[in-house]
């Protein structure tokens, strides 16, 4: 392939690059940074590619890894390595005692109300809460899988509803989070 050939291929695929690198990057200069470096490597290795393959996954793939990289370069440059023998500098500063009373009383609550619901649906949802996968429990339990999954679903469901009346709309945030997350994970969540 000649080099007007290539670069006229390029320039063809500018709108689709352009696109793809802010993709990437959610960010109009970072994505124009990208294209321009995926441009110059691709031009500077014309030579590696092969005529009679795809130009444009060739150029994807090289924009792609450019991405990854300079996303490996960030990620190490904001990792922070502490070689300090003394440890007490490290961690004389973090000393914070907190009255847990509440957030305990609270969790004694949550533990009764999951200790309230139907033994059927009620160990499911421990089982799930305590990291067992659906398969795993429905092998357990000598369940189908299906059924694990319907009574862990009736468990959540009790518990926010259980959780609305006792906290007045405490439950509604509750319905943003994610179906695998358990009333127990989100209540940690919000006491630290």
């Amino acid at each position: 392939m000649s080099g007007i050939e290539f670069n006229t291929r390029l320039d063809q695929m500018s709108v689709m690059l352009n696109s793809f690198a802010y993709n990437l990057t959610k960010n109009m200069e970072d994505a124009k940074d990208l294209y321009q470096e995926t441009a110059y490597r691709a031009i500077t290795n014309r030579e590696k590619f092969l005529p009679g393959t795809n130009f444009k996954a060739w150029m994807f793939t090289i924009m792609k890894n450019i991405f990854i990289n300079n996303y490996r370069k960030k990620v190490k440059a904001n990792t922070i390595f502490d070689a300090t023998d003394n440890q007490y500098f490290i961690n004389s500063s973090a000393t914070l005692i907190r009255n847990e009373g509440e957030s305990n009383i609270m969790m004694e609550e949550l533990n009764g109300m999951v200790d309230s619901l139907d033994k059927s649906i009620q160990i499911p949802f421990i089982m799930h809460y305590e990291g067992f996968k659906y398969q795993e429990i429905a092998d357990e339990l000598n369940l189908p899988l299906g059924t694990v999954k319907s009574r862990i679903f009736f468990a959540r469901k009790e518990l926010k509803e259980k959780i609305n009346r006792r906290y007045d709309g405490l439950g509604k945030a509750w319905e943003k989070v994610s179906k695998h997350d358990s009333a127990y994970q989100l209540e940690a969540e919000r006491l630290n």
